[in-house]
This record gives C-alpha cells, structure tokens and sequence, in this order.
C-alpha cells in the first residue's frame, strides 16, 4: 500500500519526467535529482528524500512519450515510484521493463494525489474511495524481466543458472 504523491495529465513526455538540458547526466545513481525537475516542489520533495519508495504516481494516456531516452525512466527508478497509468507510451514501456521500473497498466483508473492504493493481484484498489480497477497485465516474459529488477539482472540469472545446470 502506499499514496499517490504525483498525478499528472495525458502526453506526459520524456522531457518533462526528465528535461533535456540534463542529458549529459546518465548515471543512473545521478539521474534521480532531476525527476520533473521543472515542478520544483515535487522535485525538492523528492530530494528532500520526504517521498518515500513504494509511493504511486499516476499518470493518464501515454505517459513517458516523446524521445526515447533511457533517463526518464532510470530517474523515476531511482526513487522506487510505482507507476501507474492508463496507457504507457511503447518506448518509455521498454525502457521502464528494461530497467526494472515498477509499472502498472490500469485502463479506468481513479486516484487522486494524496489518496491510498493497494495492489491486490490483477487489481488497484483506491483505499480513500473503495473503488477497484482492473489491472493489464504485463506478458510473462515482461514481468519476469521487471521482477528481476530489470534486463541486466534477468539475464545475469539465466546466465549463471545455465551455467551451473
């Protein structure tokens, strides 16, 4: 269980989640400090570390378009947000599997900043209203890679599973 500390529209590019005039930054241990960098307040929340791991942020229809670059999601990764939308744009998706970030497809989600989310199997429960929505769920193979943690972790595993067997 944990709150909605940031909810945000439809079309919510990769330049907003992380602006281009921090592109030199790649690190994934740097990338965190420039989430929405340009909503200083969510952003001095997140630095001021008063946004605890497990929290929800929710978005609408594709979220994470616009470019494809990497740090969009490595810098949402970075705090341990849940992303919850209704519809991820295909690269951000990636990407965001790819790096083990924790996302949710829930098409008729209903969640307010402030409001308490639980995830009960294939459905997000708004505590605060006692509504439910269905969750769509990732492909096996696309779960199986975020449970790891992500791409690199997923593949280390099978490595050195094969490698013992």
């Amino acid at each position: 269980m944990g709150k909605v500390v940031y909810k945000v529209g439809d079309d919510v590019s990769t330049d907003i989640i992380y602006p281009g005039r921090f592109m030199a930054t790649v690190l994934p241990t740097e990338t965190p400090q420039h989430t929405f960098a340009d909503d200083s307040d969510f952003n001095g929340k997140l630095n001021a570390k008063e946004i605890p791991a497990g929290s929800f942020l929710v978005g609408n229809e594709n979220f994470g378009c616009g470019s494809s670059r990497e740090q969009a999601a490595s810098c949402l990764k970075g705090w341990e947000l849940i992303i919850v939308a209704k519809r991820f744009a295909r690269i951000f998706l990636q990407n965001g599997i790819n790096l083990g970030l924790q996302m949710i497809v829930c098409p008729n989600i209903e969640a307010d900043k402030g409001d308490e989310l639980e995830i009960a199997g294939d459905v997000l429960k708004n505590i605060t209203t006692g509504k439910e929505f269905k969750i769509t769920p990732h492909p096996p193979a696309r779960q199986a890679i975020i449970d790891a943690g992500g791409l690199i972790a997923f593949t280390r595993t099978r490595l050195l599973a094969e490698k013992k067997s």
